[in-house]
């Protein structure tokens, strides 16, 4: 995984990371069942390279949805993984499922 995506310990690291960004913030919420390992490894790649990439941009979170059940519930999270573009800890996209990178940018170009 990309060294440019924290990873917190619990709710509130997740909203100290939050309210410390000054860029928008990808938040992917990922989850540790057998259904989940895989999908979720695949976008721990993809959230990977937009953080490289986007650098200064946007600040990358994965949320680890046992570790971080407030956050899961605040956006709505049901299942994993699952992200969502915060602007000023409000959700203005978000997704379901294993994505593409190309899917992922253009997400977030149309929000940037």
């Amino acid at each position: 995984m990309a060294k440019r995506v924290h990873q917190p310990r619990e709710d509130a690291e997740f909203d100290f990371i939050l309210g410390m960004s000054e860029v928008p913030v990808l938040a992917y919420f990922t989850g540790t069942w057998p259904k989940a390992i895989e999908p979720c490894r695949v976008m721990d790649l993809v959230v990977g390279g937009i953080a490289d990439d986007w650098t200064g941009r946007l600040t990358a979170v994965r949320a680890d949805i046992t570790r971080c059940p407030a956050a899961t519930e605040r956006y709505g999270i049901t299942g994993a993984p699952s992200y969502v573009l915060l602007k000023k800890g409000e959700a203005v996209a978000h997704g379901t499922g294993p994505t593409t990178i190309t899917e992922l940018r253009k997400l977030l170009d149309d929000h940037l």
